[in-house]
């Protein structure tokens, strides 16, 4: 049996009615494989988003022209995550998907 090891993780948030855990999963899911699919699997998206928390805490002079590249990319993975991850459940008001790494 192989174990898969997360390296980040996904979480729906201000889901404005209650989901059934079976669907909140599967959305997240939908959304984290978007992100991978996107960005090249789970070790890039977990060092983008480290990248992208240590941008933010940077001085806007400090961001290379890679960092704006994965600025780029993470935008538009962010887009095709979220269109993915809201597909079976419609746009909720104020809902959103929170990444964080593990």
């Amino acid at each position: 049996m192989q174990v898969i090891e997360s390296t980040f993780v996904v979480n729906l948030r201000d889901y404005p009615e209650e989901l059934p855990p079976k669907e909140r999963i599967a959305a997240e899911t939908r959304y984290a494989r978007a992100l991978e699919k996107q960005l090249g699997g789970p070790e890039q998206v977990a060092a983008a988003l480290d990248t992208m928390q240590s941008l933010e805490e940077s001085p806007p002079e400090v961001v290379s022209p890679g960092d704006l590249t994965l600025l780029k990319a993470w935008g538009k993975a962010s887009v095709a995550a979220r269109q993915a991850g809201f597909r079976d459940l419609g746009e909720g008001e104020g809902a959103y998907f929170e990444v964080r790494l593990v």
